[in-house]
C-alpha cells in the first residue's frame, strides 16, 4: 500500500529533531494506550499486520497531523469495531453487539507485565512456498503497488539486491493482515548498493539493507 506513512527516500519533510531527555512516554493516556496494545491480542484476534493495515488506512492530513500513540489509537479503534467489540458509531451509544466467535477471556491484570515484557514473534515452521533463494543470491524487488498492507518499501520496488542473510521463516504480513492466511515464508536481509537506489550521486560508501519476505522478490542470479 502506498500512503503516506511509506515516507523511505522522500524529501521536503526537514531533519528528525530529537527531544532532550525525552520520555518514554509523554502523557498517562500513552502508558494505558501501550499495555491496551499488548494484551488485547490475547482476547480479540489482531496481530501487528492488522495494527500496520489500520493506521495506514488513515487519511494522509490525519496521519501526519497524528502522535505515535494517536496512531495506536486509531488503527485499535478500527480494529474493535470490525470485530464487533465496539458499536461502529461510537463509544458512548449502547449497543447489543456480537462478539468475534475467537475473542477470548480478557487477560488478568496480574499477567500484564509478565505479558509485555514476554512479547511476541511470528516466527512460524515449515514454509508454505518451496524456498527458492539462499544468501549470495542476486535478487530483483517485484515492482508491485498492492491496494492493501505489504512491508515493502517504495523506494527499493524494481531494485536489485543480494541477499545476505536468512532469517528463516515468518508469517507473511501481506495475507496475514487481510485474514487470508499466514502463509509462512522465508524472510532475508536483502543488501542494496546506495547507488541502485537513490542514483549515481549518492554516497558509494554506503549501502542499504532490507528485511524482506520471499514473494516480494524474483532471483537474478544464484550465489
Amino acid at each position: 500500500m502506498n500512503g503516506p506513512h511509506d515516507l523511505g527516500g522522500r524529501d521536503g519533510f526537514g531533519p528528525i529533531v530529537r527531544e532532550k531527555d525525552e520520555p518514554v512516554f509523554h502523557a498517562e493516556w500513552e502508558k494505558r494506550m501501550f499495555g491496551i496494545a499488548a494484551t488485547l491480542p490475547f482476547s480479540v484476534p489482531f496481530a501487528d499486520d492488522h495494527l500496520r493495515r489500520e493506521i495506514e488506512r488513515i487519511p494522509p492530513a490525519d496521519y501526519l497531523n497524528a502522535s505515535y500513540y494517536e496512531l495506536w489509537y486509531k488503527s485499535i479503534t478500527s480494529i474493535l469495531r470490525e470485530r464487533n467489540v465496539i458499536a461502529p458509531d461510537d463509544f458512548d451509544t449502547p449497543k447489543t453487539l456480537t462478539l468475534h466467535p475467537l475473542c477470548q477471556a480478557a487477560i488478568r491484570p496480574e499477567a500484564v507485565a509478565a505479558a509485555v515484557f514476554a512479547g511476541a514473534s511470528t516466527r512460524a515452521g515449515q514454509a508454505v512456498i518451496p524456498q527458492t533463494l539462499a544468501v549470495g543470491d542476486k535478487v530483483r524487488v517485484l515492482n508491485n503497488h498492492p491496494l492493501h498492507h505489504t512491508r515493502v518499501p517504495q523506494y527499493i520496488r524494481g531494485r536489485t539486491g543480494r541477499v545476505i542473510a536468512d532469517h528463516g521463516v515468518f508469517n507473511f504480513p501481506d495475507t496475514n493482515s487481510q485474514d487470508r492466511g499466514d502463509c509462512p515464508q522465508h524472510c532475508y536481509t536483502v543488501e542494496f548498493e546506495s547507488t541502485e537506489v537513490w542514483g549515481d550521486q549518492a554516497d558509494k560508501t554506503v549501502t542499504v539493507t532490507v528485511d524482506l519476505w520471499e514473494s516480494y522478490m524474483q532471483r537474478v542470479s544464484k550465489n
